[in-house]
C-alpha cells in the first residue's frame, strides 16, 4: 500500500453516498444496540441467545439476507480441543445471513459474538448494565464494546451496502460461546467458506491483523499431610511437607519463565508471551498440613511459538528438580480444555489494505496493530484457511469491567469503514 492510499483520499461517489447514508441511520444504530444489550445473553447462562439471534435474523431478512439460523448437531464440534465432553449448542442457535452478489466478487464475512460475561459485581455500575443508556456520547452497558456494538455496527453495515448491490456475497455472522468454549467460532469455521472475514471486536478503529493464543495449564502439588500444630519433622523421617509452600517455588519459576518469555524477539505487534497464575487451592482443615495443592495458569502465546506448552511443562520441571521433595515427587502437569490458537495476516492481503485504506478514508486511524488476547478469528484463519482481521468499536480495557461503554461517534464511524470495505472487497 503507497503512502499516499494509507494517508486516506476522497471517496468515490457512490462510497460517499453509503457512508452519508449510514450516518443518516445513527439513531437507528444507537437503538438497535440498546435492544442487543437488554438480552441477558451471559455466556452458558443467560438464556436469551436464540431470541436475539431471532431479533437478528428477522431484521436482516426483511433487508433481503438468505438466513440460515439453527443449533449445529454436536458432532460437528466434538472432540476438538476447545471442546469440553457433552457439549451441546441446545439454546444457543448460531446465525448465517447472506447477502448474496450479483457474481464474479470475493465472499466476506462480518463475524461477532453475542454472548457477554456476567455484571457483577452490580452495585459497582454508574448505569444499569442491562438497559443500554445513553449518556456523555456513549453507550454503556454490557456488552457495549465486547461486542454487541460492534454486531450492531456490522448490520447496519451491511444492510446498507446490500441495497446498493455487490458482486460477491457478503455474510453477517453472529456466534456465541466466544466467552466459554470458542465452540461458535469453531462451528462457523466448519460451516462456511469465504475469502475472508472481519471481525468487529473492539479495537477503536484500529486494524488488528495478529492475536496472540492462549493454554490452560494446571500443576498438581502434593505433599505430605500432618498436624498443622506440631513442629515439623523431616520429610525423610515421614515428616508433613506443605504442598502450599512446595507450590511457591513452581510460582517462582513461573516469573522467572515470563521474564525469559520476555527477552525472545519482539512481534512487531503484539506483547510478549505470558504465564499468569489464576486460581490456587490447596489443604484440607486449617490445623492440618496441606496435603495437596492445585495451581491453574492462563499463558498467552505467539503465533509460531509452538512449543509453548513443551517449555511451560519442561520449565517446570527443571524447577522442581533443584528441590528434593519436588525431585521425587514432581507436580503433575494438567491442560484444561479451552486452548485456542494464535493467528496472523499477511498484511498485503486485499482485506487488510482494503480495510486499511477504507478505514482512514472515513476519518478513522486505521492503524494496524495487534490484539493480545484471542478471538474468534483466529479460530477462523486456524481451522479454515479464511483470512480474518479484527476492527471494530470500544476500548478493549473496558470489556468485561463496570465501566462498559462504546462512543457514539466510533460506532458509526465503524459501520461507515465496514461498508466502504465491503463495496471495494466484493466488488
Amino acid at each position: 500500500m503507497s503512502d499516499a492510499r494509507m494517508r486516506g483520499l476522497p471517496l468515490a461517489p457512490h462510497e460517499q453516498h453509503v457512508v452519508d447514508l449510514v450516518a443518516s441511520r445513527t439513531d437507528e444504530l444507537v437503538a438497535l444496540l440498546q435492544d442487543l444489550i437488554a438480552f441477558d445473553t451471559t455466556t452458558r447462562a443467560g438464556g436469551d441467545e436464540a431470541a436475539l439471534q431471532s431479533l437478528l435474523a428477522e431484521r436482516l431478512a426483511r433487508a433481503g439476507a438468505t438466513i440460515d439460523l439453527r443449533e449445529p448437531e454436536p458432532s460437528l464440534v466434538e472432540g476438538h480441543p476447545y471442546i469440553p465432553d457433552g457439549f451441546t449448542f441446545e439454546g444457543r442457535p448460531q446465525l448465517v445471513a447472506t447477502f448474496g452478489g450479483s457474481g464474479g466478487g470475493r465472499k466476506l464475512i462480518l463475524n461477532g459474538h453475542v454472548d457477554v460475561v456476567g455484571v457483577e459485581p452490580r452495585d459497582e455500575w454508574l448505569h444499569d448494565p442491562r438497559v443500554g443508556v445513553v449518556a456523555d456520547g456513549r453507550v454503556h452497558g454490557r456488552g457495549a464494546c465486547d461486542m454487541k456494538g460492534g454486531v450492531a455496527a456490522m448490520v447496519i453495515a451491511a444492510e446498507t451496502v446490500a441495497a446498493a448491490g455487490l458482486g460477491g456475497d457478503l455474510v453477517v455472522a453472529t456466534v456465541t460461546e466466544e466467552e466459554s468454549t470458542g465452540a461458535g467460532g469453531l462451528a462457523l469455521a466448519r460451516m462456511l467458506e469465504a475469502d475472508a472475514a472481519i471481525v468487529t471486536e473492539p479495537t477503536a478503529l484500529d486494524v488488528a491483523v495478529a492475536c496472540r493464543g492462549s493454554l490452560l495449564p494446571s500443576l498438581i502439588v502434593q505433599g505430605r499431610g500432618g498436624h498443622a500444630g506440631l513442629p515439623l519433622r523431616p520429610p525423610e523421617e515421614g515428616g508433613s511437607v506443605n504442598a502450599i509452600e512446595k507450590t511457591a517455588h513452581l510460582l517462582a519459576a513461573i516469573e522467572s519463565l515470563r521474564e525469559h518469555w520476555s527477552r525472545r524477539p519482539a512481534h512487531p505487534y503484539l506483547s510478549a508471551p505470558d504465564c499468569v497464575p489464576t486460581m490456587i487451592a490447596g489443604g484440607e482443615w486449617i490445623v492440618s498440613y496441606p496435603a495437596r495443592c492445585r495451581l491453574d495458569c492462563h499463558i498467552e502465546y505467539l503465533p509460531g511459538q509452538d512449543d509453548a506448552a513443551e517449555e511451560f511443562t519442561e520449565w517446570m520441571l527443571a524447577a522442581a528438580a533443584r528441590d528434593p521433595w519436588l525431585a521425587e515427587h514432581p507436580p503433575v502437569v494438567e491442560w484444561l480444555v479451552g486452548a485456542v490458537p494464535a493467528a496472523e495476516v499477511a498484511l498485503d492481503d486485499p482485506v487488510v489494505t482494503e480495510l486499511v485504506a477504507s478505514a482512514r478514508d472515513v476519518g478513522a486511524a486505521g492503524r494496524v496493530v495487534g490484539f493480545d488476547n484471542w478471538h474468534d478469528g483466529a479460530t477462523l484463519t486456524a481451522e479454515a484457511g479464511i483470512p480474518a482481521i479484527c476492527f471494530g468499536p470500544g476500548d478493549i480495557r473496558l470489556a468485561h469491567s463496570t465501566a462498559e461503554s462504546v462512543p457514539i461517534d466510533e460506532l458509526v464511524r465503524c459501520a461507515q469503514a465496514l461498508a466502504v470495505a465491503a463495496i471495494r472487497y466484493c466488488g
